[in-house]
């Protein structure tokens, strides 16, 4: 016991410790477990010894995160991204699986370890990648969706490989076909059987799990399902993660989905962190410092093989040169679920020893270049495709075109719902305004309608200034993109540091962060929510209506330097005595020995009594300005407005029996 526990604490000690100066540098945590593993493994300080229990509990880490990946499974957002993901995705994956195992061929590799070996290097990291997107602002430009649609393919790629590459491990060709055929047919049994029956059995267990309100069982029960299930797929032969990949599909189509979600995150991310430290344990320094000139070999090959394999395939599926070069760049490196497939290749005894070590150093190497091959991607694009100067050139010309027709105008960064919204509300004040995008398809739609959007990285400084920074009233960020937002807060800062600039954000966590950059006021979706959220239940609960519109002046005055001095209300001395005549709503539930069921309400007539019938909710259906015409049933909630004494008597005349 004693000896485990230090065991556990030195991993948890480096770990930490190098995961913390991961942070700092600004590279992905997984990068700094694979770091660990490497310096306590017994290749290496020796600390933890390479058992096979503690690789039986790394494997937790892959059920926890292929558990993951079925959460996300959503069929709705496969289909709108669908040719990025199943055309270029399906293209990728097949293309390099079948080029590495023609070049392991060459190298005198067995057909059966091409395959796999093709599997595992045709992974990029989902971490790496996304991470740089967000950071660099680039998540919703042409080349980011590519990028994020064929990660999404390879995540779905990754199931099949999971049954395929145990499969290859039979000696002879009949073999391999009978059992690769045996556990395709056993892996679309349990799907089916668990996807069909699955859904039925699980939901209701779920309701009733939930209708508990304890946190705790719910955590166990959503631990004994997905660990449940995993163990069901292990007992059929295939693999643990199968099962923790359909656990997680069935619970993505449920509404428990995201509190699912947000209890694993913990489990997931500690055992996935364990996982990589295993695998950084199988690395020997020694045998890669022997076998260097394969290893630097292996990786020429990965990354510029990679990287042009997609950008010709993005080529030939979109026609752009400048999108095909960053989305090659960006999809060069090796991922995570190389590593599991690797994992599983080398517990078949597909792979030698020797190709292991040389494969796992070149993927570990492709990961650390990684975030620099996607930040200087432009640069590099910029070198090989001259044609992109052009395009870029192009794309500024439009910019600056319909920039050069509005002057003293609003520039709104981001065409979404409050973009256009935002746009709306400057039209009806005939205030002039260009609006940039990165979404294609809605600039095509606002242009068609007449609107003054064009295609653009509002992030990018020449963007701004095509779009008329130097001569603009003001710039609304209507996106919530903190990366993006401090972007442009910069480019103003620097080019027009006079400018007034206003936020969106979800929520008010980087609020200070976005005014230290400049920002002149943020607006705060959950705050401007809780504050009519607010005024609704004060309403609903009898609070004079201007005492309530001055409780949300006075938070947005507090909220909002801009209305401070305007919504700073004087004394009234007779406030309290004209309150309590101010009108308010009040709500009449009606019961079957109701005078008012069974009449309309122009016959009960409220109008003469100065009270308004503002709404009816009628089993949970509300209509608001209901017609004099509407007869009155019981159970009918009536919601009135008015003065206090005429309220009293309008509930007397429709509750008088």
């Amino acid at each position: 016991m004693g000896n485990s526990l230090h065991l556990v604490l030195i991993l948890l000690a480096v770990a930490v410790g190098v995961v913390v100066l991961c942070r700092v540098v600004r590279l992905p945590a997984v990068l700094g477990y694979l770091i660990v593993g490497i310096l306590i493994g017994p290749h290496t300080l020796g600390w933890i010894p390479d058992v096979p229990e503690t690789r039986h509990l790394a494997e937790f880490g892959i059920v926890f995160l292929m558990f993951s990946i079925g959460l996300e499974f959503s069929l709705p957002r496969l289909r709108s991204m669908q040719r990025a993901v199943f055309g270029l995705g399906t293209a990728q994956v097949a293309a390099t699986m079948l080029l590495v195992m023609l070049a392991s061929l060459f190298f005198g590799l067995d057909w059966r370890a091409g395959l796999a070996l093709g599997g595992v290097l045709a992974m990029s990291s989902t971490a790496i990648v996304s991470k740089m997107l967000v950071e660099r602002a680039e998540l919703n430009t042409s080349h980011g969706q590519k990028i994020i649609g064929v990660l999404l393919f390879q995540d779905l790629a990754v199931v099949p490989l999971i049954i395929i590459i145990p499969a290859l491990a039979s000696n002879s060709g009949q073999a391999i076909q009978v059992t690769l055929s045996l556990a395709l047919f056993k892996a679309a049994l349990v799907l089916v059987a668990l996807l069909v029956f699955g859904q039925r059995l699980m939901r209701p267990w779920f309701h009733l799990v939930a209708r508990q309100k304890s946190s705790e069982l719910f955590m166990l029960n959503v631990l004994l399902f997905t660990l449940g299930l995993a163990y069901l797929t292990d007992l059929a032969g295939l693999s643990l993660a199968l099962g923790a990949f359909v656990a997680g599909m069935l619970i993505s189509e449920t509404e428990y989905r995201y509190q699912v979600e947000d209890d694993i995150k913990p489990f997931r991310d500690v055992l996935l962190g364990l996982f990589f430290v295993t695998i950084g344990m199988q690395l020997n320094p020694a045998s890669v410092m022997a076998g260097f000139s394969w290893v630097v070999l292996v990786l020429l090959i990965l990354l510029p093989f990679k990287a042009a394999v997609v950008a010709l395939l993005v080529r030939w599926l979109d026609g752009d040169w400048g999108s095909a070069i960053r989305s090659g760049l960006g999809l060069a490196q090796a991922g995570e679920f190389g590593f599991v497939l690797l994992t599983l290749a080398g517990g078949a005894n597909l792979l030698p020893a020797v190709v292991m070590q040389n494969v796992l150093a070149a993927m570990l190497i492709s990961m650390l270049i990684a975030p620099f091959l996607i930040q200087y991607a432009e640069a590099i694009v910029r070198r090989i495709s001259p044609s992109e100067w052009m395009n870029r050139a192009m794309q500024l010309h439009r910019i600056a075109v319909q920039g050069m027709a509005v002057d003293a105008h609003l520039i709104i960064c981001g065409y979404g719902r409050s973009g256009q919204t935002l746009a709306s509300f400057m039209g009806q004040e005939k205030i002039s305004f260009i609006a940039l995008d990165l979404d294609s398809r809605r600039v095509r739609q606002a242009a068609a309608a007449g609107e003054n959007v064009v295609y653009g990285d509002a992030a990018k400084r020449e963007v701004l200034l095509a779009a008329g920074l130097m001569r603009a009233k003001t710039l609304v960020i209507s996106y919530d993109d903190m990366h993006s937002a401090l972007k442009i807060l910069h480019h103003v800062k620097e080019l027009r540091p006079g400018l007034p600039v206003v936020v969106r954000t979800a929520d008010d966590s980087h609020i200070e962060t976005l005014k230290q950059a400049g920002a002149a006021e943020v607006v705060a979706e959950v705050t401007e929510g809780s504050v009519m959220l607010a005024s609704q239940a004060l309403l609903m609960a009898g609070i004079p209506l201007n005492r309530v519109i001055r409780r949300i002046q006075e938070n947005r005055a507090r909220r909002y330097s801009v209305f401070s001095g305007f919504f700073r209300l004087p004394a009234d001395p007779a406030g309290e005595a004209t309150e309590s005549m101010a009108p308010r709503f009040h709500s009449v539930l009606l019961h079957e020995k109701h005078r008012a069921v069974g009449k309309t309400l122009d016959e009960i007539n409220l109008a003469e009594l100065l009270v308004e019938v503002n709404s009816v909710r009628r089993h949970n259906v509300r209509g608001s300005h209901p017609m004099g015409d509407m007869v009155l049933k019981p159970g009918d909630v009536l919601v009135l407005l008015g003065q206090p004494v005429p309220l009293i008597e309008a509930e007397k005349r429709l509750c008088g029996e």
